[in-house]
């Protein structure tokens, strides 16, 4: 089976590939790059001209609900939406039911996976026990089982002994540690970011301090082990500072930056929308300039959607009570093309490196290029493409978008998972 693209620009980090090429794919994975290639016979060919070619994009944060919350997403559906939004492969938290805490339940999302996944998927382990915080999981079997990274994500780890022994115990199979960089006790259950927005509307707020200080506390514990930690959904100014000093002097820390945190401040929450409502929560304009630096200069590894879907009642209570999280599968991309790109605050290689290469190496994942034998996950681009976020078509069983109604230029058309077009 081949499948040819056929004069499309190729923008490949890895590579340092950017120029007019076509692609060939044969059985799966990358055959041939060049210009006139001739599809084999009975082979599909695509033409891509004016379209982007790009490795496949990866999401390393989403949360897909099944085992247990199958009526706010499930494999399927989730799998859908990623390939809709251009991701070839996600990997998915822990915080299911059963909680993804032991080999049992890995093994259940694979082989869901398998059958009914539309792209990759890649588990996450827990951390502690049923993400209580108190006793290790059984983080040795659930790597052998296939998890990629290690995270109690929706709760921070607040007993820093036990996650010292945690980023001990994962050395030996080169795993991450993924921090939830949260002190519950300084973030109070706080409905937004703590400042002059959450005082004017007699909101409880949490300081950027809540997530500074575990930040500070993991980098020192991943200086004292060795380990890799990955901070998730960077929100602040001092955290950004935080995890610049630590690379300068060689801690193995690394970082993601979610759309929501680049794009919207907590200025977006002066309406009550509760889909305005995620943890961390949106901070101020002065921290998503620090953060969008950390993305442009690499202190700010890649970008991940924490995609987080939740059911309408869900969403529906007043703001300081309603469920924390918003979805980010099928608005991410377009997003980041139009407000960035098109807005002239990144280059797309940039952008393709935050969403490709860059993940695939901080998970140790296959993907992340286009070289002759790499698997045939490739994104493809249209920079001219106009879009509305529509949340009623959404694949998605989540509508829970702060991003409804947005309008913007340039989408993904084309998604394809080891040589298999998935989307449209």
């Amino acid at each position: 089976m081949s499948l040819l693209l056929k004069g499309g620009r190729v923008v490949d980090p890895a590579s340092g590939l950017d120029g007019v090429q076509d692609v060939l794919v044969t059985d799966g994975t990358i055959a041939k790059l060049g210009r006139g290639l001739k599809a084999p016979e009975g082979g599909q060919v695509v033409d891509a001209a004016g379209k982007v070619v790009c490795p496949g994009f990866i999401d390393i944060h989403v949360h897909l609900r099944e085992p247990g919350y199958e009526y706010k997403e499930t494999i399927a559906s989730g799998t859908r939406a990623a390939a809709a939004g251009g991701f070839t492969a996600v990997a998915c938290m822990a915080n299911t039911l059963p909680v993804n805490d032991n080999r049992a339940v890995t093994d259940f999302i694979l082989a869901k996976a398998r059958v009914e996944g539309a792209v990759r998927v890649y588990p996450i382990g827990a951390v502690t026990r049923g993400l209580k915080g108190q006793e290790l999981a059984e983080m040795a079997e659930q790597a052998e089982a296939g998890c990629v990274a290690f995270s109690d994500d929706g709760l921070c780890v607040m007993n820093a002994e036990i996650y010292r022994r945690a980023m001990e115990y994962v050395l030996p199979f080169g795993t991450p540690i993924i921090s939830h960089a949260e002190d519950e006790h300084l973030a109070h259950r706080g409905a937004m970011h703590e400042g002059l927005v959450s005082t004017e509307l007699g909101l409880a707020g949490q300081p950027s301090a809540a997530e500074d200080v575990m930040v500070a506390r993991d980098i020192l514990l991943a200086e004292l082990t060795g380990a890799h930690v990955h901070i998730a959904h960077i929100s602040t100014v001092g955290a950004v500072r935080l995890v610049r000093e630590a690379k300068a002097r060689g801690v193995r820390v690394t970082a993601e930056a979610t759309p929501h945190h680049l794009l919207l401040t907590d200025e977006a929450v002066r309406e009550y929308d509760p889909n305005m409502k995620m943890a961390p929560p949106l901070r101020t304009k002065r921290d998503v300039e620090a953060v969008l630096e950390g993305l442009l200069d690499g202190t700010v590894d890649c970008i991940a959607t924490d995609h987080a879907p939740h059911a309408l009642s869900e969403k529906e209570d007043e703001f300081g009570a309603c469920a924390n999280g918003v979805i980010g599968l099928e608005t991410a991309v377009p997003l980041l093309l139009d407000r960035l790109v098109r807005g002239g605050r990144m280059d797309l290689p940039t952008l393709v490196q935050r969403l490709s290469p860059a993940p695939a190496r901080l998970l140790n994942l296959p993907g992340g290029s286009l070289a002759a034998g790499a698997p045939a996950d490739i994104t493809v681009l249209d920079l001219e493409r106009p879009w509305t976020v529509e949340p009623a078509r959404f694949r998605s069983r989540a509508r829970n978008t702060p991003f409804a109604g947005a309008t913007g230029t340039g989408a993904p058309v084309m998604t394809i998972v080891g040589g298999k077009v998935v989307s449209p």
